[in-house]
């Protein structure tokens, strides 16, 4: 899914090579703005590329927990480079796509400097301006392959948080029982996939920020209070690191030595 995005991107920049040089100092000399640094950047990029890599969340390491290494720091470096995957490397990629095919850039109320559609017709959070940048190039194709690609990330976004979701009651239900959690759960996804579909995109997205704003409050008091009572994670790198100064064929991990707590996966 990511790949043919990449991919698809790929082509379109190759087609106006021409204008690369010109997109990169426009984004260069841009991001170096008052407006772009104390606005555009932490007002809107922040919020957005948090949704794009989750680095903050909390919500990565149920997935990585469920992963089977030899050793934590392994599974933690791919979730480092994950961030790269979905924010450079994603994001990048429709940036360049928009910016290239001049499908960037709307004034007034009803002028349009490119693309053809009118600022009451554009949501600056929808797929617009990615979907007139490849039509621009690929005609009708454009539209159709946005239209999967987001049916694809949609999908997938779901099922992803659905999972957390029920890792979450699974935690909760160990200490606290009440019948029917997961049919309960499984009906309030649908429910508010539904929701989705038939309500504005920015009540999803203000919806959504204040949601994931709460989860990184939440989750950073909890990375400060680990750092501070013993920094497991740095031990863990640690650790991992003089084992592949050292060329060992297979990692080990042993908590206790390390004097990191709780950690009972790995004692067994």
């Amino acid at each position: 899914m990511a790949l043919g995005y990449i991919l698809m991107a790929i082509v379109i920049i190759g087609m106006h090579i021409s204008e690369l040089p010109g997109v990169v100092s426009m984004i260069f000399k841009d991001a170096f703005t008052p407006i772009a640094g104390f606005g555009a950047a932490i007002g809107w990029g922040v919020k957005r590329g948090v949704y794009s890599n989750e680095a903050g969340q909390g919500t990565g390491p149920h997935a990585a927990a469920a992963a089977e290494v030899e050793h934590p720091a392994q599974q933690g470096l791919v979730q480092a480079f994950s961030v790269y995957v979905d924010t450079l490397f994603i994001c990048s990629a429709t940036a360049f796509m928009i910016l290239i095919t001049n499908q960037y850039y709307v004034s007034g109320l009803d002028n349009a400097i490119s693309g053809g559609m009118l600022s009451s017709e554009i949501i600056i959070s929808s797929p617009a301006f990615t979907q007139l940048a490849l039509e621009s190039v690929m005609g009708g194709f454009g539209k159709t392959f946005v239209a999967i690609a987001l049916f694809f990330f949609a999908f997938t976004t779901i099922l992803a948080y659905y999972y957390i979701a029920e890792t979450n009651v699974a935690w909760v239900s160990r200490s606290l029982k009440f019948p029917g959690k997961l049919i309960t759960l499984k009906i309030a996804i649908i429910v508010s996939v539904f929701f989705g579909t038939i309500r504005p995109a920015d009540l999803a997205w203000e919806m959504g920020d204040i949601g994931v704003g709460l989860m990184a409050w939440l989750n950073i008091i909890g990375i400060l209070i680990l750092f501070f009572m013993g920094r497991p994670a740095l031990k863990a790198l640690r650790d991992y690191e003089r084992q592949k100064k050292e060329g060992v064929t297979q990692y080990t991990f042993n908590p206790e030595a390390l004097g990191i707590k709780n950690a009972d996966f790995w004692k067994k």
